[in-house]
């Protein structure tokens, strides 16, 4: 019943739960059920801008003048392995993350359908949603609700995770993986330490915008200013992870 930050607003949809799983969206007749994303906009985002950072510690810390093809050959074993590793372990945080989430939906779920005093089942159902919306629901509406609620099939005995959120761990480890290769991509092909850091550096600076463009497109904020912020905001979290790293 909790609607994460990707959630959309459609017109004329209808949502109903399948009877294997009260807790997801399913399809009936001819009406289109709005669904979650596997990842929303602002994981993406925030999964590129990581991945970014990791490797830049790892770039930045090759030495022009002394480094040589086995320093740049550790570099990339050392960026590209770093990335897997957490790649794995955000997947990881990301599933454990819908589970909490499916299992808090359940719990109110299971609370609505077994509570006696309707008004008390409108305050949970209040409470489950985003406070926009629940501000502006009468509680005639609150109770519609309740009822529709009545009538769905008994709820599992536990929360499950789907198809869609295994595939979206999947795209989490993709995404830091994946975002790793555009900024190692010039020490694997240029033999020259010196030019292939300039040109790394210039692919991280054009993603690192992308990611703040992208950011203020989604936040409603002013994308250019929000780019070259993230340029910035970028370049300074990679000095302090350097820094604190060794």
């Amino acid at each position: 019943m909790r609607r994460g930050p990707a959630a959309r607003e459609t017109s004329q949809t209808k949502t109903v739960w399948s009877s294997d799983d009260p807790l997801q969206p399913d399809m009936a007749d001819d009406t289109i059920t709005p669904a979650r994303r596997v990842l929303g906009p602002i994981d993406r985002v925030s999964e590129v801008l990581f991945g970014l950072i990791m490797v830049l510690t790892f770039t930045g810390s090759l030495s022009v003048a002394e480094a040589g093809r086995d320093d740049v050959r550790t570099m990339l074993i050392g960026a590209l392995g770093c990335n897997v590793a957490w790649g794995i372990i955000d997947a990881m945080l990301y599933l454990m993350g819908r589970l909490a989430e499916k299992g808090e939906s359940l719990v109110t779920y299971v609370a609505v359908r077994k509570t006696t005093d309707p008004q008390r089942a409108q305050r949970l159902i209040a409470d489950a949603l985003p406070p926009v919306v629940a501000a502006i629901l009468e509680p005639a509406e609150l109770e519609a609700i309740r009822r529709r609620l009545m009538l769905l099939p008994e709820p599992p005995e536990r929360a499950d995770l789907s198809k869609d959120e295994w595939l979206g761990s999947l795209g989490v480890f993709l995404i830091v993986f994946v975002s790793t290769f555009p900024v190692v991509i010039p020490f694997i092909v240029m033999r020259s330490v010196g030019p292939a850091m300039r040109v790394s550096n210039a692919i991280a600076i054009v993603m690192l915008f992308l990611t703040g463009y992208a950011y203020g497109t989604i936040t409603g904020r002013h994308p250019w200013l929000v780019g070259i912020g993230m340029v910035v905001v970028g370049s300074i979290l990679v000095g302090m992870t350097m820094a604190l790293g060794g």
